[in-house]
């Protein structure tokens, strides 16, 4: 099993947040890549939980791993959502 490196900070700008990792790499991600986060307001952003795996927000729950970022993964969005755009 593949261990990936803790997210020790996060932080956001206009377009992107970006995710200090324990190994010392920073991620930048696509704000545009997670709807919820879209959504939420600076407030609700900054109310991130880090765990060893990744990434929470309560309020607006969602989840994102380190291992999604690092992979590439964008969050889920259900066929007819997909489609629309």
């Amino acid at each position: 099993m593949t261990e990936f490196p803790e997210p020790k900070e996060v932080r956001f700008d206009e377009a992107s947040f970006w995710v200090t990792l324990s190994d010392g790499r920073v991620i930048g991600v696509p704000i545009a890549w997670y709807p919820r986060l879209m959504s939420a307001t600076r407030e609700q952003l900054e109310k991130v939980e880090l765990s060893a795996s990744g990434m929470h927000w309560d309020e607006i729950d969602e989840d994102i791993s380190v291992r999604g970022i690092l992979m590439g993964h964008k969050a889920f969005r259900p066929q007819s959502a997909a489609m629309a755009n």
